[in-house]
């Protein structure tokens, strides 16, 4: 069972079409990557999650049951655009947003104390919110959003303005909540980060699906039969050997060690490769080249964009 979909949904706003049935299913316990260009209707589609439009189509199930407005209790969200009150105390806004989740005082009070005490920014509590930086600001605003345990977080951006100290303190914290149990929806434009963090992703483009699954069956899937070899020898005879079934696309020299990419015929095996190189070369590395996310989103997004552009 999933902890949570959105299936068929659609969003018109006047003649603009801004998601096209799109549909995401989310397993319980792990982190899932919501990703897309900018204006893919990424931002629109987590506001339908969290009741705040509704869509012209489609339906929320959370548990296998339909979606209804008390659910949203149930959900942490942690948007782009911040919301706190600029001129409220720190402390006093992060007490206040918790007992609105249904929190009591007690409870709220003791799970602040921890995690501004985790996260060093015990200072704070008395400040006001436009008194602290943007970075000071997404920390409390992280706090927040956790705080209540809620079944299922929705982070868009999360670490949008970071320096890459924070960053990397809020990955481990987003890697702790998921093996702690917590169900993420992680929307981001920071491909290292999805390769860091998520189980699996779907990828929007001009409101429709265009790539989901797990990202490590993604990559598997991409990947084009490309390696790397590194060697000491001949480069001239070890090109010569390895032409025929395999295509040279690229030679460099690191300091003593010379490296070929090679793009194989999908009938050769590794240790085919290597057994032509060999005669002439001793080997020193053998990779095989996966591509990035990164690579892999380029490629999809802008080979759907060549779809849908016209003919002059």
């Amino acid at each position: 069972m999933y902890l949570f979909s959105a299936r068929n949904i659609v969003k018109r706003y006047s003649d603009n079409l801004v998601l096209d049935r799109v549909t995401i299913n989310v397993p319980e316990g792990i982190i899932y990557g919501l990703l897309g260009p900018n204006g893919a209707g990424k931002t629109t589609f987590l506001r339908i999650i969290n009741q705040i439009t509704a869509p012209d189509e489609g339906e929320l199930f959370l548990s296998g049951r339909v979606f209804v407005p008390k659910d949203v209790a149930t959900i942490g969200y942690l948007p782009e655009e911040r919301g706190l009150y600029k001129k409220m105390k720190v402390g006093e806004q992060a007490l206040y947003l918790a007992r609105l989740k249904g929190m009591s005082k007690a409870d709220a009070m003791s799970k602040l104390k921890y995690w501004f005490t985790k996260f060093e920014i015990q200072a704070w509590w008395n400040k006001k919110v436009e008194e602290l930086s943007k970075g000071m600001q997404q920390k409390v605003q992280f706090v927040i959003t956790i705080l209540h345990q809620p079944k299922l977080l929705i982070f868009d951006e999360p670490f949008s303005g970071f320096d890459p100290i924070n960053a990397a303190l809020l990955k481990n914290e987003v890697l702790e909540l998921r093996k702690n149990g917590s169900t993420i929806i992680f929307s981001t434009h920071d491909m290292g980060s999805v390769e860091e963090l998520c189980d699996n992703i779907t990828l929007i483009n001009k409101g429709r699906t265009i790539l989901e699954g797990a990202v490590h069956d993604i990559k598997i899937e991409h990947k084009s039969n490309m390696y790397e070899i590194g060697f000491t020898g001949d480069p001239a005879a070890v090109v010569e050997r390895l032409n025929g079934s395999c295509q040279v696309v690229d030679q460099h020299d690191e300091i003593t060690v010379h490296y070929v990419k090679i793009r194989a015929d999908k009938s050769l095996s590794g240790n085919d490769m290597l057994s032509r190189v060999l005669p002439v070369a001793s080997i020193t590395s053998f990779n095989e080249i996966i591509p990035t996310m990164n690579e892999i989103f380029i490629k999809v997004v802008e080979a759907q964009n060549q779809q849908q552009t016209p003919e002059l």
